[in-house]
């Protein structure tokens, strides 16, 4: 587990994460984020439910840079710098125990799930004023668009279109104070078993199966 401490109050849940699976590396992390591309964000209501909508987002330094629908009632009921979490998903896969060279052996095995992710957590504030959703909405579209051979900007579209659609909108700023990285991919297993896993995954129909076989080959 990776944490920033820029805050004496401690977050009261954290991801479980045994020592094998931990993300430490810092780069690795952030690369992480930036191919994620999105995560949940989840806050709770006065009433104590969670509450979570999938958003893209641009993580800078300790500063996350989100936005949603302004539609969307979970922005409502944050106040300022209400806790938050970010739960950015990476390729996962079900783990057949046919898979385990271990089956012949001694047949003491079971299925398991291989995936990554990592968890932002730290406090949020909403923004409602139209020039920082502009700036937000101009670089989050930048991080997707300047890639491209013709990209798209904000400016293309017309002033009066764009100004009434940042009016159906809320920003969302979050202060990371806490980074958690985690990536399961069969490390407590035998080489043998995670070769097993790679031929297997690379055998399957599963859209991310080959995705996770590749984020377990470095390792053997």
């Amino acid at each position: 587990m990776w944490t920033l401490a820029f805050t004496s109050e401690p977050m009261e849940l954290e991801m479980y994460i045994p020592s094998f699976n931990r993300i430490d590396d810092d780069g690795e992390i952030r690369r992480f984020v930036a191919a994620a591309r999105s995560a949940e964000f989840v806050t709770v209501d006065p009433d104590g439910v969670p509450v979570a909508t999938l958003l893209p987002i641009m993580w800078n330094d300790f500063t996350v840079v989100a936005h949603m629908a302004r539609a969307n009632p979970q922005w409502k009921a944050i106040g300022p710098d209400s806790p938050a979490l970010l739960i950015c998903s990476g390729p996962e896969a079900y783990i057949s125990p046919s898979w385990y060279a271990a089956k012949a052996e001694h047949g003491k095995v079971v299925p398991t799930w291989n995936y990554s992710a990592v968890h932002l957590s730290g406090t949020v504030r909403v923004h409602e004023n139209r020039e920082w959703l502009r700036d937000a909405v101009t670089r989050l579209t930048g991080v997707h668009e300047d890639v491209r051979s013709e990209p798209w900007h904000v400016s293309d579209a017309p002033e009066r279109y764009i100004d009434g659609q940042l009016g159906g909108i809320v920003g969302l700023e979050i202060t990371v104070t806490r980074v958690e990285g985690k990536a399961k991919l069969s490390q407590n297993r035998s080489e043998a078993d995670r070769r097993g896993v790679v031929a297997g995954l690379l055998s399957e129909e599963h859209y991310e199966a080959p995705e996770v076989a590749a984020a377990m080959e470095p390792d053997l």
